[in-house]
């Protein structure tokens, strides 16, 4: 699983010919909210010539419109796969994937509505990812701008895409670039949630969210003498010398930390 997805604007060639050096795990090209208007033809054009050679997620402008309509005519085959904004429901999927068959999709929810249909949403076949768009999503409910606002959002994705049998959502982009304290607390938060992997902004914000969403080395070291205390008890129940009691769920839980640092190091992100 990817722990960054870096969003770089489709019209801005300098920051298209950088973008894929600064370090994220997953690269989102952007054809909608960073592009202006009268920038979006060029955009497709730019866009469909550096997937060429470097495959990558696109993200298109609302379905069912005629710009999402000439974006997947520039781009379906070429991406890696696609994030479709303001989803609110399976249909705004369906037109998506009759028209890029067979091509991955990350549905962002940034809507109430969304929110209510998050369930069918992540269970509809291709999609892959459900991605907590919560700017537009704060801005559709009227709330503030903290976070405490939406953690039953967050907790409703996490349970959908759960439930769907997919990876878990998606954390949305932090706009504030000069707050890095905001960024490692709302990474660690959604973490906890049960979200991996958060949308960024601008390369400085990769470190901080690559460290939270990795194993820490205390986490590592309770998996490890978990797995290995459950292993010696050939899978029966136990409990640890600190006084942990330890079944299956919770080795469970221990082996899929040690499987993500594992996949980790194998890919280099380590």
């Amino acid at each position: 699983m990817d722990r960054s997805y870096l969003f770089a604007p489709g019209h801005n060639e300098k920051l298209l010919g950088k973008v894929f050096e600064a370090g994220a795990d997953a690269v989102i090209l952007d054809l909608e909210d960073a592009v202006p208007p009268e920038r979006k033809s060029a955009a497709r054009r730019m866009v469909a010539e550096v997937l060429a050679t470097h495959p990558s997620w696109v993200r298109i402008n609302a379905a069912r419109t005629p710009d999402a309509a000439a974006d997947l005519d520039a781009i379906a085959g070429l991406a890696h796969g696609i994030r479709i904004p303001k989803v609110e429901s399976v249909e705004d999927v369906r037109w998506v994937t009759e028209r890029a068959p067979g091509t991955p999709l990350i549905c962002a929810i940034e809507s109430a509505r969304g929110v209510v249909n998050a369930l069918t949403i992540a269970a509809e076949p291709g999609v892959e990812h459900l991605a907590l768009g919560g700017v537009d999503l704060q801005k559709d409910l009227g709330t503030g701008s903290g976070d405490a606002p939406l953690h039953y959002v967050r907790s409703q994705l996490v349970v959908a895409c759960r439930a769907a049998g997919i990876a878990p959502p998606i954390d949305s982009v932090y706009p504030h670039l000069d707050d890095t304290d905001g960024l490692r607390r709302q990474a660690a938060a959604s973490r906890e949630l049960g979200f991996f992997g958060k949308s960024a902004i601008h390369p400085s914000q990769l470190p901080i969210i690559h460290t939270a969403f990795s194993p820490r080395a205390d986490e590592l070291q309770w998996a490890q003498d978990v797995v290995e205390a459950f292993d010696s008890a050939h899978g029966a129940a136990l409990r640890l010398p600190g006084g942990e009691f330890v079944d299956l769920p919770v080795a469970e839980r221990a082996r899929r930390i040690l499987q993500l640092s594992e996949s980790l190091q194998l890919d280099g992100r380590a």
